[in-house]
């Protein structure tokens, strides 16, 4: 597994292309027989239609939406992808997760991926995904241009989508999650919360703006994104940049909790900062990774639903 250390990182698309293969290799058996040169163009014609076919009819319910889903939403010359919630009616104003994928993916990955847009689209909110340059984030500097493209996403689905500016939530896991609290950090005084899973900047960082609430989980055995234990071993560091930055002082430790039997939570919350937001901590004992059903409770607590999974 990656383990991260201060620096950047380059992604390589390492992408392999089985049609392109197949071809190659048929044609190879084929010699020059062009009766199986014939197979093979009409067998690859047969296997891109639904490839064409999903790029002239996106699955949104917008009309002339020129994407959604796998098809990416083009931004100068970037990219982010959609998905839209079930069931919405394409009039009521929706909640929005901005959503940072994690090193070496894309925004393709969070709007088909079960604990993500298995938990957005359910709850009626719109998931936005921004892919990074070079499939990484650049949170470890002042550089905000991951912050601005960003930014740039909401305004862009703006045009499009009508968002409930009230409901803005910042997510992202492991890189993403750090990016994620560069966003807010930089630009978070009109985001509703952040949601963080597996990856935090430096504690000793100060911001120069907040979200109105911080949710965060991590677990005491990643060694990924490592687990961020402070001084004398102290468990409650990971959130220790937003508790001074809030001016937050004593904590309720609440009871332990779970959503699937797979992982049980202990949380922490500050809820009486001088600033009057609030900060969560959630912390589990495995490792790297997006305990089930984490991200749907946390939009089912801030948006006030019934508690449900998935």
């Amino acid at each position: 597994m990656l383990r991260v250390s201060r620096g950047r990182w380059r992604a390589h698309d390492l992408a392999f292309d089985p049609l392109t293969q197949m071809s190659r290799d048929l044609a190879r058996l084929a010699g020059s027989n062009r009766d199986m040169i014939r197979f093979v163009f009409a067998l690859m014609a047969f296997y891109a239609a639904p490839a064409l076919a999903q790029e002239t009819n996106p699955d949104s319910i917008l009309p002339g939406s020129p994407c959604h889903g796998q098809m990416p939403c083009e931004l100068g010359d970037r990219t982010y992808h959609v998905k839209e919630p079930d069931g919405w009616d394409g009039v009521t104003p929706l909640p929005v997760m901005l959503h940072f994928h994690g090193w070496a993916r894309t925004g393709a990955v969070p709007v088909y991926h079960g604990r993500i847009s298995g938990a957005t689209r359910r709850r009626g909110v719109l998931l936005l995904a921004p892919t990074g340059i070079r499939k990484t984030w650049d949170f470890w500097s002042g550089d905000l241009r991951d912050v601005e493209f960003g930014q740039a996403v909401l305004e862009d689905a703006a045009k499009r989508y009508p968002i409930d500016r009230s409901r803005i939530y910042v997510s992202g896991y492991s890189f993403g999650s750090a990016m994620a609290w560069r966003y807010v950090c930089a630009n978070g005084d009109d985001v509703a919360a952040l949601i963080a899973v597996a990856g935090t900047l430096d504690q000793n960082e100060s911001c120069d703006q907040g979200p109105a609430e911080v949710r965060h989980v991590h677990g005491l055995r990643d060694n990924v994104m490592d687990f961020p234990i402070g001084p004398g071993g102290d468990v409650l560091f990971p959130v220790a940049l937003w508790r001074r930055q809030f001016r937050c002082d004593d904590h309720d430790r609440f009871g332990d909790w779970s959503v699937t039997n797979n992982d049980l939570f202990t949380r922490h919350v500050w809820q009486d900062c001088a600033t009057g937001r609030k900060v969560m901590l959630d912390l589990h004992a495995r490792g790297h990774f997006i305990p089930r059903g984490w991200i749907g409770r946390q939009l089912d607590e801030l948006l006030g639903l019934a508690p449900h999974y998935p």
